[in-house]
């Protein structure tokens, strides 16, 4: 699928980027991989690793649509993973957030249309599905302009999907490699925001494969959620470090006790596959059936129970203390 191919990541040194690319050279034979970001130091340092002739590196904000748009010439498929992501943060900055989450990915859907790109997938999270704070909020108008972008290419060839996922394992800023700084620093206890509280759980890896996946099953205008295991903060601390004491320190500001991917009012549009959830555009594309129960890799989904909501908390599926330590070994390789 990408042999021969120009592909584009937004936001590209971050720990996706890196782990995409990676996977990319590995297994495909690309023709050229550009790594769109602002941060000239990370970019630098990317070039150590993935200095291959295809490789390329873009310095520009996905705030400058002009920048964005010289950026994808000749570009085939582009995954946006350019955003603010921290929670707190986001609150704090509200404006910086908006102008990052939303007006940025309104510029990649016109960088797109107007270089022509094939696809297009926009990386989302489970915050976004009844968001409870900013950045969760900007992410659901994102996950709208890129359904929407469909709506706008018309009778073009460009397409846009979204994927959906939760907390990466060993992601930067994620709550593994900060329980990992705390037990290298000698705590002697673990900081848990609630002793209830659960999380989707994914490795990169798993990441990455699912959107590589989606490239291929995409027809336009489809939010692709993976169905994975929750866990519970207090055996992810047990995992890490068992008998280590906790405390309660109370939930942050615009955090959730669970997380939602597939929210129920959303359920007339969810259609369940084997290892995945689609959630269908609620609008009708111009030249688009609609017709998402089959996909372009010849899956069949099928509708959801009215009401139905995938929740971290009520998830059927809970990685146990054992699993947790194989996952965490798994992402942080």
């Amino acid at each position: 699928m990408l042999n021969g191919k120009s592909i584009l990541i937004t936001g590209g040194t971050g720990s996706f980027g890196k782990k995409y690319i990676k996977t990319i050279l590995e297994g495909y034979n690309p023709r050229r991989i550009v790594v769109y970001s602002r941060d000239e130091l990370k970019q630098f340092e990317m070039q150590q690793d993935f200095n291959q002739s295809c490789m390329r590196y873009f310095i520009g904000d996905v705030r400058d649509r002009d920048r964005l748009t010289m950026a994808m010439r000749g570009i085939d498929y582009v995954i946006h993973a350019a955003a603010l992501k921290q929670v707190p943060a986001a609150e704090y900055n509200p404006t910086e957030c908006i102008r990052t989450n939303i007006q940025g990915a309104e510029n990649v859907i016109h960088a797109a249309l107007a270089n022509e790109v094939e696809k297009v997938i926009a990386l989302s999270t489970d915050k976004a599905a009844n968001p409870a704070n900013l950045y969760g909020a900007t992410k659901l108008c994102s996950d709208k302009l890129f359904v929407a972008g469909n709506n706008l290419a018309g009778d073009r060839k460009t397409r846009f999907a979204v994927v959906r996922y939760g907390n990466v394992v060993g992601s930067r800023g994620s709550v593994v490699p900060f329980f990992q700084k705390l037990l290298q620093d000698g705590t002697d206890h673990f900081p848990i925001t609630h002793e209830d509280m659960t999380r989707f759980w994914i490795t990169l890896q798993q990441g990455v494969e699912f959107v590589l996946t989606n490239f291929e099953r995409m027809q336009g205008g489809e939010i692709f959620i993976p169905r994975i295991p929750s866990v519970r903060i207090v055996d992810l601390a047990a995992a890490m470090e068992p008998g280590l004491p906790h405390k309660i320190v109370g939930i942050r500001p615009g955090e959730k006790l669970h997380e939602i991917m597939c929210p129920a009012d959303d359920s007339h549009l969810t259609l369940e596959f084997d290892d995945h959830y689609v959630i269908c555009p609620s609008i009708k594309f111009f030249g688009m059936s609609n017709g998402y129960n089959k996909n372009r890799l010849g899956e069949k989904g099928m509708p959801v129970k009215q009401g139905f909501e995938y929740n971290s908390g009520n998830n059927p599926r809970f990685l146990n203390v054992d699993e947790i330590k194989q996952y965490n070994h798994l992402g942080l390789q």
